[in-house]
């Protein structure tokens, strides 16, 4: 499990990260998303003991990250900038990373290489941007650390090569129970992935939940009655958003679907149907509910 408790990092005048706290349970995908400068790419620096925090304290299995070598070796971390050695090819960094990390598999090395066709005698500088990705990547899951973090994980890979990372992560995930945190401005690259989100806007996670959670727990239903109501008639119903347009109401509910679904019903609606929300609804209505403007929060 990783632990963060009262995080914060500045540089100069800038506070990058103010207070923020966490919990990452062991096992799962955690994806975290948010606006450029919202403080992501810094916390997995802090979490990986690139940077020293200002303020409160990361534990990682219960170990102090920074300066910590024992805690260290069990992470692996892809910058969203990525560096290779000049000249190097992927069987030199191999060699590199198998001198820095004990648990480094060649076995799983030479397998990832096949899977994803990359020449690994080849300069690794002379690769396009997504294969230069996928290097990273392959290099990464080849050191079978216990935790794996990626900044802007998907960037500049096409839809084949994400499902092929995905396969990979999801493989050292459920055969190692490997815990995985992955950054991303979109909410579209984390929804399928992940098991767990966590929302960052200037320095701080506002909002956090299971995915599974936040797609069955919001929910949007159109119903209409064969009489005159308003909102007033579905007391004792959590609404986020309620509006209606001529006979039909649109509400956006929180809460159990089946239980909301047996209330709804028993008023003898003429028109009653419930609609799944994707994940960037669910992320706008839960927003303006704590008093965000979603999209000065995520772009």
């Amino acid at each position: 499990m990783i632990i963060c408790k009262d995080v914060t990092k500045k540089f100069d005048d800038f506070v990058a990260l103010d207070n923020l706290s966490c919990e990452i349970p062991g096992g799962c995908i955690y994806g975290l998303v948010g606006s450029n400068g919202a403080g992501k790419s810094t916390l997995l620096r802090l979490i990986m003991g690139i940077y020293q925090a200002n303020g409160g304290e990361i534990l990682i299995n219960g170990l102090n990250v920074f300066d910590n070598p024992e805690a260290k070796e069990k992470m692996v971390f892809i910058p969203d900038d990525l560096f290779f050695l000049p000249q190097s090819s992927m069987n030199r960094m191999a060699k590199l990373y198998a001198a820095i990390y004990p648990k480094f598999s060649y076995d799983r090395y030479n397998q990832l290489v096949g899977i994803f066709g990359l020449d690994p005698k080849k300069n690794v500088n002379t690769f396009s941007k997504g294969m230069r990705r996928q290097a990273a990547t392959i290099l990464a899951l080849s050191c079978m650390c216990d935790y794996i973090f990626l900044d802007e994980t998907f960037d500049g890979l096409d839809p084949v090569m994400r499902n092929l990372v995905k396969k990979a992560l999801y493989a050292d995930v459920y055969e190692r129970n490997a815990t995985v945190v992955l950054t991303s401005h979109s909410l579209r690259e984390l929804e399928d992935t992940c098991d767990q989100l966590a929302l960052l806007h200037k320095g701080g996670i506002i909002f956090e939940s299971e995915v599974e959670n936040l797609k069955t727990a919001l929910f949007k239903v159109q119903i209409a009655v064969g009489e005159e109501f308003d909102k007033s008639k579905f007391e004792g119903i959590e609404i986020l958003e309620y509006s209606k347009h001529g006979s039909v109401a649109s509400i956006i509910v929180r809460g159990d679907r089946k239980e909301t679904e047996e209330k709804l019903r028993a008023f003898n609606p003429v028109l009653f149907e419930i609609l799944t929300l994707s994940l960037e609804e669910v992320f706008v209505y839960e927003m303006d509910a704590l008093g965000y403007e979603f999209k000065d929060v995520l772009i």
